[in-house]
């Protein structure tokens, strides 16, 4: 639709095409969440949405060229993802019941995989490479959906910390998993299966752990010694180092980013890096969202004749859809029933597990990659054919996701009239306030003191009329000092001049 002005532009490819494009991807994404707001679904359901809105199949405002050469966003985008919730790997929450929520996270994870091959290999027929990829995939949980939800109802408690510590555990479990499946899978396209093909991405992902240990203790040594200003900067420059090493590496950068995120939240217990970078990856997270839904593949997911094998791809996406979804909460179940864990946790658990985007569709975009890269155009088809059925099924997950974790939240009483009842019952409700008896001696003193107060509470309100969430909180906070020093170090040199 706008290839006109491109070609006048340059071309495509051309500096301007690309800024426009970009901006273009800003610009429609964000006005998708205004109308997902309104729903009350997440923001990167609007996203992909935007993505499909503005790709080939509909008004085509990105060029092709400019789609495809933003591939790196990905693995930048997973980068901030995974450090973000390497901050639920807390040793205390480990040690408390880390055995039993890695029965649990094994349990949901591995039994969806289980099923989903089950379907597409033997009931379906649809190849080894395929059934174990997409199997591999099956596993993969999003975290940012629950933990919306979780912060808009302030639910606390057991199932709370149960949930948060599976949804983190779940990635490592997923990229595992899909490292041995892709493995795996590309040696039967070309070869047979040997050891090495299975065990050498899983050395490199021990390798990127490692250089995630390393950079994690190096993070908290720099945070010290440098200003406010210099922490993203150090930060992001650390998750770029690890996002490097895994493309030369050609593995998933997420196990590394995630252990640089544990590492750094355990050794320094320092929460504002972390809310400082969730408020500086919005535009980044965008755009990989509003890419995916660009390389969404519309038209062969809704036209009869596209087959995966002899099945039409509809009916793969509809019963991936329904056969991973039975898997994660019976596995959850099961894992819950093997570990002992409360009723309202075992019949509740695998509701919140069942949205799945970010990781998902970053390892789909990656297998996609790899297959594009293999000169066979079947094999290349089935790159294109993983992303299709992965975002499709991402965006129904992204709909029914969050209420089935508000559900799962409610159930179990962490949050509403149940999780007050059993704070009574436990004698953990706080003290119904008390007003003291007015005495007549002092009044004058007291009036004093009431309007100090009043005043400091003033000032805390005008500070933080603008930071409206703890994230956009740290990110000013880090500002203020930063504008502090520059103000000090001004006024001591120009107090320096004066003498």
């Amino acid at each position: 639709m706008l290839s006109g002005l491109y070609a006048q532009l340059g071309g495509p490819s051309s500096v301007a095409a690309v800024i426009i494009s970009v901006a273009l991807m800003l610009i429609v994404g964000f006005l998708f969440t205004r109308i997902t707001k309104l729903l009350r679904l997440p923001n990167v359901t609007g996203y992909i949405l935007a993505g499909i809105v503005i790709g080939p199949y509909c008004l085509d405002f990105v060029p092709k060229e400019v789609s495809s050469g933003m591939g790196f966003i990905s693995d930048i985008a997973l980068a901030f993802i995974a450090f973000s919730a390497g901050e639920y790997f807390r040793l205390s929450v480990l040690k408390k019941n880390g055995k039993k929520v890695a029965i649990i996270t094994l349990f949901e994870a591995l039994i969806a995989s289980v099923l989903v091959f089950v379907l597409t290999y033997f009931i379906l027929r649809l190849g080894l490479a395929f059934s174990m990829i997409l199997a591999a995939l099956a596993s993969a949980t999003a975290p940012a959906s629950t933990l919306m939800t979780i912060r808009q109802t302030k639910a606390r408690g057991h199932f709370v910390d149960t949930l948060l510590t599976v949804v983190a555990l779940d990635d490592v479990v997923s990229l595992v998993a899909f490292s041995v499946a892709m493995s795996v899978a590309m040696a039967s396209l070309g070869s047979a299966v040997t050891a090495g093909d299975i065990l050498l991405p899983i050395a490199w992902n021990i390798v990127l752990i490692g250089v995630g240990v390393l950079l994690g203790f190096l993070l908290k040594f720099l945070m010290k010694r440098h200003s406010t200003d210099n922490r993203l900067i150090v930060a992001v420059a650390f998750l770029f180092v690890i996002c490097g090493v895994g493309a030369a590496l050609e593995v998933s950068p997420l196990l590394g980013c995630m252990t640089m995120g544990m590492v750094y939240i355990n050794a320094s217990g320092d929460e504002k890096l972390f809310k400082q970078l969730n408020y500086f990856s919005p535009p980044i997270l965008l755009l990989f969202f509003v890419k995916s839904g660009l390389d969404f593949k519309l038209d062969a997911l809704f036209d009869v004749h596209t087959m995966v094998g002899v099945v039409p791809l509809i009916v793969v996406g509809v019963l991936y859809f329904v056969v991973r979804l039975g898997g994660k909460y019976g596995g959850a179940f099961l894992g819950c029933l093997v570990t002992k864990e409360p009723k309202k946790v075992r019949n509740n658990l695998g509701l919140a597990l069942a949205p799945q985007a970010g990781v998902a569709i970053g390892l789909a975009a990656m297998a996609a990659r790899v297959f594009q890269s293999n000169p066979d155009p079947e094999i290349q088809a089935m790159g294109a054919v993983l992303q299709t059925i992965i975002l499709s099924s991402s965006i129904l997950y992204e709909l029914v996701g969050p209420a089935l974790a508000k559900l799962s939240l409610y159930l179990s009483g962490s949050y509403g009239p149940r999780a007050e009842a059993a704070e009574a019952a436990a004698g953990e409700a706080p003290p119904p306030e008390t007003v003291p008896p007015v005495s007549t001696e002092g009044v004058s003193k007291e009036v004093e003191t009431l309007e100090a107060r009043l005043l400091e509470i003033e000032k805390e309100l005008e500070k933080k009329r603008y930071a409206r969430s703890p994230e956009e909180a740290a990110f000013m906070d880090a500002a203020d000092e930063t504008e502090g020093e520059m103000t000090s170090d001004y006024m001591r040199r120009k107090f320096k001049n004066r003498r």
